[in-house]
């Protein structure tokens, strides 16, 4: 059965929460927003453990720069109000590595699509390969 709609947790791409944090980014679709916004509310927006990783990848080879210390900046993002961080469980790890299909992606992109299968989440992305992937029916995007 169907999660209703109001309740449907919905992950973050790494990009979209950085995005999302920050205040800018590519502008997202009103229906996007919405899923986001009731996600949140409802305390089901996800945040794969990966994306906090592939942050401090990112900043440390400078392709993003933050405004505060890194760790200040996760530990702030963190907090945001139903923001669920999700931890990479063996479920997940394993899931990764069995990924129906072909997502000839890096790890991390693996983990996040296998981290939204298992939480049974839309993913909100712009990264073609990700929503390419989920054109071919293995994700739900939001």
């Amino acid at each position: 059965m169907p999660v209703p709609e109001q309740t449907s947790s919905v992950l973050l791409d790494t990009h979209i929460w950085i995005w999302l944090q920050a205040g800018g980014g590519k502008p997202l679709g009103r229906d996007t927003r919405d899923a986001i916004r009731r996600a949140a509310n409802g305390g089901r927006l996800l945040l794969s453990a990966i994306s906090v990783w592939e942050l401090g990848m990112l900043e440390a080879k400078g392709r993003v720069k933050l405004h505060l210390p890194c760790s200040d900046w996760v530990a702030k993002a963190l907090a945001t109000p139903g923001l669920t961080l999700v931890q990479l469980t063996p479920q997940i790890a394993i899931e990764s590595s069995r990924l129906p299909g072909s997502l000839q992606s890096d790890p991390a992109d693996r983990i996040i699509a296998a981290t939204a299968r298992c939480m049974g989440a839309s993913l909100v992305t712009f990264d073609e390969k990700l929503r390419s992937y989920a054109q071919d029916g293995h994700l739900r995007l939001a």
